[in-house]
């Protein structure tokens, strides 16, 4: 194994290093953390606090490092712009504190809040002084922005303005609250009252608590009441966790109330549509259709509620709908929205879920794989391992981490992708976001952010506890200090290379002083798993894609090694799925594969590889490559593809195939060296 990277090579000021270094248990348990779950009634596993676990450098740690001198700042850069994103100058408006009209989207604000929890998350393991009066002189004007009744949304607060849509203009003078969805008022507030929430745990402080707590007010006594006009509102339903989170912060029951309203109310009035699934209520939902986004936020929200309230109806849907995504509509590499453009039902539909086992890989075929779709998916499963402990929900979220979101964001953190295709080709039109290459600034800005403060908190989902057990969800080099629920310390040290190798040594720094379990997770991608104590055997062979749980009265010093084998595997699809019948992917451990043009022999191009069914792919490290990455190298085929005119169908040709040295790299690092194409799914030769 390569030595591995720790947290003294991190480039930090001083005393921020040492905050770092000298991290000790807190005393809670997981009331601080990226959810609350302490409390939860139906949770099975708990959170740990919010800076319980530091990354010692490695995959994760290096990004978390980037998070904080790198995309914090940049994206600040580019929400106070008001050439850009004109984020911070429409809260400044509606403020007062400076004299304008709204630009943007009507959902700017909701991204702005975003990028606050991103700030949060960071400053709560770094302890950087200046982030702190950043966030308070955003939220001071955020305060003042906030209606009396404790409205606030900047389109509407501002109360005129005019707003150029991509598709044309649109005078917006004169709006009313509630007067239409697309508005995204709740979609704002949620993200509001999340922000708050782990804001709060940050700092201690509860200057923007107070904000929130005033939204949910308003918000309680807006829909409490259910208001049919209002029973389908919530478009982008970020409102349902950010109230529960609010419930779980202040433990006041009317924002769990209000949650659950929210759920309650979601399809249940006549003429819903499948585009916001709000066709028929939750709870007798089927089929997973609609918008991709406001499905997985709504399914999280959703998740929320059951682990506060326990509503069986409630977690048979999500179960059911689990179901239907993972095996029919989500692609290989975590990423859902199989239909850009269509219709179910005759319900218009966009960026969304389609019918089952249609996987296209373009975005002109009509794959698109938002990035905020693919983090929610995540986000979704996170919660669902939080509800029952199965570890096949942390293989989804594995998954979508390493290969769906971080697509979303280039190498550089600073450049971002909205749609996530698996496959890009010359000769293939961009469709809708598809776009060239990734951009600073896109006009619909929600994925950035989002996928800023997924690797702010990525931290936070590494470890979970329940009443006599720490759980490994994730692998990567950290460091744990925290308090079982008991409240007995435990603190453990992980070293390893993952993703680029399956080796993981757990060391344990603190224990109680009596029997624990120690829950490793054992991903469904490896095979004949092996587990060391102290250098012994652990008897037994791990089941993949299950928990190997190891009780024993722990003592300082006891090592636990873990070897997974990560063979490179070719991956086939259900027979369902045409639009990858006859083609094979490529993934080691967590890791989808792809070819780029890039590193294609001059003539060959991206559609003319064949994979051999015999292939032998090595692993390379390459510390020269996009930051360092595994690349996988073997023997491949190409055929050299005759040009198209005008016709659309002629009789085919024997062609010979020739072999070439062929090098695929990770599929989540992609578009990094200029405009490319790329495919993942690749002919199969037998």
């Amino acid at each position: 194994m390569r030595q591995i990277g720790d947290v003294t090579r991190w480039i930090l000021p001083a005393a921020l290093l040492f905050v770092i270094l000298s991290g000790s248990a807190q005393g809670a348990t997981g009331e601080r953390g990226i959810i609350n779950t302490t409390k939860s009634p139906h949770a099975r596993l708990h959170t740990v606090d919010i800076d319980d676990v530091r990354w010692n450098g490695g995959f994760w740690g290096t990004r978390f490092q980037q998070c904080h001198d790198v995309m914090i700042s940049n994206m600040w850069n580019v929400l106070k712009d008001p050439e850009l994103a004109h984020a911070w100058q429409n809260f400044c408006v509606a403020a007062g504190v400076q004299e304008g009209e709204f630009r943007g989207t009507f959902w700017v604000d909701g991204d702005f809040y975003k990028w606050l929890e991103a700030t949060a998350y960071v400053y709560a393991v770094t302890k950087n002084p200046e982030l702190d009066k950043l966030m308070d002189k955003c939220i001071s004007v955020i305060a003042k922005a906030q209606e009396d009744d404790g409205y606030l949304s900047t389109p509407i607060t501002i109360g005129h303005g005019y707003q150029t849509w991509r598709q044309g203009g649109r005078e917006l003078k004169g709006l009313k609250r509630w007067e239409d969805l697309r508005h995204h008022e709740l979609y704002n507030l949620g993200h509001q009252m999340t922000a708050a929430c782990i804001h709060h745990r940050a700092t201690g402080k509860d200057n923007f608590l107070r904000v929130a707590k005033k939204t949910g007010d308003y918000l309680y006594t807006v829909f409490k009441d259910k208001p049919e006009e209002l029973a389908h509102f919530g478009f982008n339903p970020s409102n349902i966790m950010g109230a529960a989170e609010l419930y779980r912060t202040t433990g006041d029951r009317k924002y769990l109330k209000l949650a659950r309203t929210f759920v309650d109310m979601r399809g249940s009035k006549r003429g819903g549509t499948h585009l916001n699934q709000t066709r028929w209520t939750l709870r007798w939902a089927k089929e997973v259709y609609g918008h991709a986004v406001t499905a997985n936020y709504l399914y999280c929200g959703a998740a929320d509620v059951y682990t506060e309230t326990g509503q069986k109806p409630l977690w048979k849907a999500l179960d059911r709908l689990w179901k239907n995504v993972t095996r029919e509509k989500t692609y290989i590499t975590g990423g859902t929205g199989n239909c850009a453009h269509g219709a179910v039902d005759r319900d218009s539909v966009h960026e969304a879920y389609g019918k089952g086992y249609r996987l296209p890989q373009s975005t002109f075929a009509n794959s698109y794989n938002e990035t905020c779709a693919n983090i929610a998916n995540a986000m979704w499963n996170w919660r669902m391992l939080t509800i029952t402990g199965e570890a096949k929900y942390a293989d989804v979220m594995e998954r979508s981490l390493y290969n769906s979101a971080l697509s979303g964001i280039s190498l550089d953190g600073k450049h971002f992708f909205y749609t996530n295709p698996l496959r890009r080709l010359k000769e293939t039109p961009l469709a809708g976001w598809d776009l060239p290459a990734r951009q600073r600034f896109l006009s619909c800005f929600c994925c950035p952010p989002n996928i800023v403060r997924t690797i702010a908190k990525a931290h936070g989902w590494v470890y979970q506890l329940s009443e006599d057990a720490a759980w490994v969800n994730l692998y990567g080099s950290n460091q744990l200090e925290t308090n079982l629920p008991g409240g007995a310390a435990i603190g453990l040290k992980q070293s390893t290379d993952y993703p680029w190798d399956g080796d993981v040594k757990i060391t344990v720094d603190r224990a109680p002083d009596r029997e624990i379990s120690l829950a490793l997770r054992i991903p469904a991608w490896t095979e004949n798993a092996r587990v060391k104590i102290n250098g012994e055997p652990v008897e037994g062979e791990p089941e993949p894609g299950r928990y190997l749980k190891i009780e024993r009265r722990w003592r300082k010093g006891d090592t636990v090694e873990l070897h997974m084998p990560m063979k490179v595997k070719l991956i086939t699809g259900h027979p369902l799925a045409q639009e990858i019948r006859g083609q094979v992917a490529v993934q080691r451990g967590p890791i989808v594969y792809c070819v780029e043009s890039v590193d294609l022999p001059e003539g060959i191009d991206v559609s003319e590889v064949v994979i051999p069914a015999d292939i032998d792919l090595k692993p390379r490290y390459r510390e020269d490559l996009l930051g360092g990455v595994t690349v996988l190298e073997g023997e491949g085929m190409a055929y050299h593809s005759e040009e198209w005119s005008d016709q659309l169908h002629r009789e085919l040709h024997a062609r010979e195939l020739e072999p070439f040295d062929l090098q695929l790299i990770p599929y989540y690092a992609w578009s990094n060296r200029g405009e490319s194409q790329m495919t993942v799914w690749m002919p199969l030769n037998r």
